[in-house]
């Protein structure tokens, strides 16, 4: 199987990419990681440039044609696989690459679906002490319908405070381009996002989603909130012999049996 890194994890939040390898390496799986794959041309396609997302297309299927399945930690990327790669392709009259985009397209998961629906599991042997609160991204639970896979998952944490976030499954107001284009309508949507948050009492916010995250952790930052943000994927790969740490801190040692 192959990981399907995104730019944003690979450019910002590279340890979301490892924490994601490290969960899948111990449900016994061989990860690869195509060297040759690069963005998947959602932000061209949203911001209207459709020429330049097929050759993103083109790119991508190329890098991934082998791939007996494809796992991203992104709701996102793989809403704009899954959605706008065939379309882009029969767009441009390529049928042949149409073809190729929507068998890569019918290999490709989030996370949170891989593990669920393709390995059938939820208990992955994590192990997070923590008070986490979930936020349901907007591409996962509305167009690739995700559902409470995520909070499934979560469920099965061990040592996990797990809170109800009020409203949950509102807009953090990032929206890709939306947030520079619109900002202080997604401004005034981060604040609700934020007063949610401080509701529940949470000292962790999780995402399927590196782009909600980013969103939702400046302005915890921004605003000296107690709160801070986790992917999905980085509690899913913490345990009691390699407990998460956040960004900057010294590693834990290792525990010995």
């Amino acid at each position: 199987m192959a990981l399907f890194v995104t730019c944003l994890v690979d450019g910002l939040v590279p340890r979301v990419g490892a924490a994601t390898v490290a969960v899948l390496e111990r449900l016994g799986l061989d990860v690869a990681v195509p060297r040759r794959q690069t963005c998947c041309g959602q932000l061209h396609v949203n911001s209207g440039y459709p020429d330049q997302a097929l050759a993103l297309v083109r790119n991508h299927v190329a890098a991934f044609a082998d791939a007996e399945a494809i796992v991203v930690a992104s709701g996102s990327c793989v809403a704009a696989i899954r959605h706008q790669h065939v379309e882009l392709a029969r767009a441009a009259g390529d049928e042949g690459l149409a073809a190729e985009a929507a068998a890569v397209a019918a290999r490709t998961y989030e996370l949170s679906e891989f593990l669920v629906d393709v390995c059938g599991v939820l208990d992955v042997g994590a192990w997070f002490p923590h008070r986490v609160t979930l936020h349901q991204a907007c591409h996962a639970l509305r167009l690739l319908r995700t559902g409470d896979r995520a909070r499934r998952l979560l469920d099965r944490v061990e040592g996990i405070g797990l809170v109800d976030l009020p409203d949950a499954d509102s807009c953090c107001g990032f929206g890709g381009t939306f947030a520079l284009k619109n900002a202080s309508v997604s401004a005034a949507m981060l604040a609700d996002k934020l007063r949610a948050v401080d509701a529940t009492g949470a000292t962790v916010v999780t995402a399927g989603d590196a782009s909600c995250l980013t969103h939702l952790g400046g302005g915890l930052s921004r605003a000296a909130a107690g709160a801070r943000t986790v992917h999905l994927a980085e509690i899913l790969a913490a345990t009691r012999d390699r407990p998460w740490a956040p960004p900057g801190a010294p590693p834990h040692p290792r525990r010995r049996p």
